[in-house]
């Protein structure tokens, strides 16, 4: 086995995984796997940089990660960065401050690559289980871009575009800087108006009718499951594999984009970093159902960093 470890770096998150891996017999043994919200990708959509406090929170997590990969011992590292810091002009900036940090360089990957990863690190288990049907739908919403990817054993086709859950809520439910507690109905629709145009994008490379088992990803996804599972605190191995039919997303979209900010923050799942976003991230996820018409979503919490990690094993 090969000690490695993995961190994606995207617009709302910076996740780490180190973990032992053989690619002979497809085993990945979990060793750590830890996620800080830093939001690198706050005002990116309107300035065309990233902030300055941003790039702060985002170094402050890569010296706590820095330390982590040492106390383990990985023997290879890889940083892959993401939307924001695909968009950024300061993206150098960024660059040298992870350099200086972790003594590697983050990649920043296009939303292809970003696809390919996110689909195998979510599928490698999946393959196994001969009830789902494939090909397989693998969406990653995260903060400023969705990934869409078809395939069977391997990507078929693969899309991102630029809905995610810190992107659509910035653009259409922040006002004078504020959140706007509930959003307006007008707010909302603009939203959806949105995603579904992002999803028209998506379709004209990606079969997305063609899809026989939706597999979600990434933290609007696993909350949303969380919610629908009633769970008291967030447990990943519950929600691992968790199927959540549409009508509970319907039900949680619908709740999380009518709630106060106070009514969010009080659900025991909800982490704080998410408590503005989950709205707009739950309606991606109701937009993307109800143009495939999936019945189900099967959860993964195995995603992009588990495909970052295999890549480097």
């Amino acid at each position: 086995m090969t000690r490695v470890a993995g961190i994606d770096c995207g617009t709302n998150s910076i996740r780490l995984l180190v973990a032992d891996c053989d690619p002979a017999t497809g085993e990945l043994v979990e060793l750590d796997r830890r996620m800080t919200i830093v939001r690198l990708g706050q005002g990116v959509d309107k300035t065309g940089r990233l902030a300055p406090e941003a790039l702060e929170r985002t170094f402050a997590a890569c010296r706590e990660y820095a330390g982590v990969i040492k106390e383990f011992g990985a023997e290879r590292v890889r940083f892959v960065a993401t939307s924001a810091s695909r968009d950024a002009e300061n993206r150098d900036e960024f660059v040298r401050g992870v350099l200086d940090v972790l003594g590697v360089e983050p990649e920043v990957i296009s939303g292809e690559q970003e696809a390919e990863f996110s689909f195998t690190g979510a599928t490698k288990e999946l393959v196994a289980h001969e009830h789902l049907e494939r090909p397989f739908l693998v969406v990653d919403i995260g903060g400023g871009s969705t990934e869409f990817v078809v395939g069977e054993d391997r990507v078929r086709a693969a899309r991102s575009v630029d809905v995610g859950c810190v992107r659509m809520t910035e653009r259409h439910l922040v006002v004078d800087g504020e959140v706007t507690d509930p959003p307006t109905g007008a707010q909302i629709a603009a939203m959806r108006a949105d995603i579904e145009a992002a999803l028209d994008l998506a379709a004209e490379t990606v079969p997305l009718a063609e899809a026989r088992t939706l597999v979600g990803l990434a933290g609007s996804v696993t909350t949303v499951a969380a919610i629908a599972l009633g769970l008291d605190e967030y447990d990943g191995s519950v929600i691992h594999h968790s199927r959540i039919s549409y009508e509970q997303v319907r039900e949680i979209s619908g709740r999380m984009l009518t709630a106060t900010h106070d009514e969010r923050a009080a659900i025991p799942v909800m982490h704080p970093g998410r408590v503005d976003v989950i709205g707009a991230g739950a309606l991606v996820l109701l937009a993307i159902m109800e143009r495939t018409g999936a019945t189900e979503v099967v959860v993964s919490e195995h995603d992009i960093l588990d495909g970052i990690a295999w890549s480097v094993a």
